[in-house]
């Protein structure tokens, strides 16, 4: 009897640690894998080319359905994992199934950050993590004009980038005095925003948000953003892009210890022996991670 492995999560590093199982014991368990997207799984990194239109979302497919398929390897898509018994080793879904597991591995990924201020929950307030964000923020382009994205990181700028192909106004609100502060000093960051300037971004540094404005009608959707010095920008779309948080609750609600992620040794084992964790949900040594390198290091660990 081949012993049965659960994998909950079908993004980027579960399934390059399953990948990397297959090629060193193809034969060695039954696997079933626990996706909540209603797709394979594709390249996360590529959702900016999706959003530019220059890619389409089977041409960033990493594994498809049919590879599930020819590696004897169960696809659960669009199913949640509700919860987890250690005791019986079973993980059970949102809609009632259950699976049993011999060895589990939580690849659950993180959560954007959301801005807690008033009107971040309207309709056309969206991140920028998935194919059903990408999907809003296309359609708000084809009908509307004037976005805001919050957070002048890597992915903010990417996302307002991919807006701006598609016709749309965009203003990047920053609260730090320059754009990807994390990788960029003075000088590199002002010559970045030079040249995005120069292609019609514009930007507000230093600048905090103090709500997000919406209409009051039937057809409640965001139509603005007010800063905190009073100032307000007409939005059709608002993109929040200020980080992520590693997912936990599922590992913290048994029991698994986490500190900011779910905390594992150096053979990517968490405190229970049969559970293992890998991605962005995971803290080693100290460290979170939300690049892919290292995440790839993990799923070959």
């Amino acid at each position: 009897m081949k012993q049965k492995l659960v994998v909950v999560g079908n993004g980027m590093a579960g399934m390059r640690t399953v990948e990397e199982l297959l090629g060193l014991a193809p034969d060695l368990y039954d696997i079933t894998v626990f996706g909540a997207e209603p797709h394979g799984n594709y390249n996360r990194i590529m959702l900016s080319p999706i959003l530019a239109g220059e890619k389409t979302l089977d041409e960033i497919m990493l594994n498809n359905e049919q590879w599930y398929a020819d590696n004897d390897i169960t696809l659960h898509k669009g199913e949640e994992i509700s919860g987890i018994n250690r005791k019986k080793r079973l993980v059970k879904t949102t809609d009632g199934r259950a699976a049993p597991y011999d060895r589990l591995l939580l690849a659950t990924g993180s959560d954007p950050v959301i801005l807690p201020v008033p009107g971040h929950d309207l309709p056309g307030v969206v991140c920028f993590r998935g194919i059903h964000d990408v999907e809003v923020m296309l359609e708000a382009a084809h009908k509307h004009k004037n976005a805001v994205v919050i957070g002048g990181g890597l992915l903010g700028l990417e996302a307002a980038h991919g807006l701006m192909k598609q016709g749309m106004k965009v203003t990047v609100v920053q609260l730090m005095d320059r754009l990807m502060e994390r990788q960029l000093d003075d000088v590199a960051g002002a010559m970045l925003r030079f040249s995005l300037e120069e292609r019609g971004m514009k930007f507000l540094l230093s600048t905090e948000t103090d709500s997000i404005l919406g209409k009051k009608s039937k057809s409640k959707r965001v139509t603005g953003v007010k800063l905190k010095d009073g100032t307000k920008l007409a939005a059709d779309i608002v993109v929040m892009a200020i980080g992520i948080r590693p997912r936990t609750a599922l590992a913290r609600d048994v029991g698994i210890y986490c500190e900011r992620g779910i905390v594992v040794g150096d053979t990517m084992q968490t405190y229970d022996p049969v559970v293992y964790a890998v991605g962005e949900c995971v803290q080693h040594r100290g460290q979170t991670y939300g690049l892919v390198a290292p995440l790839f290091e993990q799923a070959k660990v």
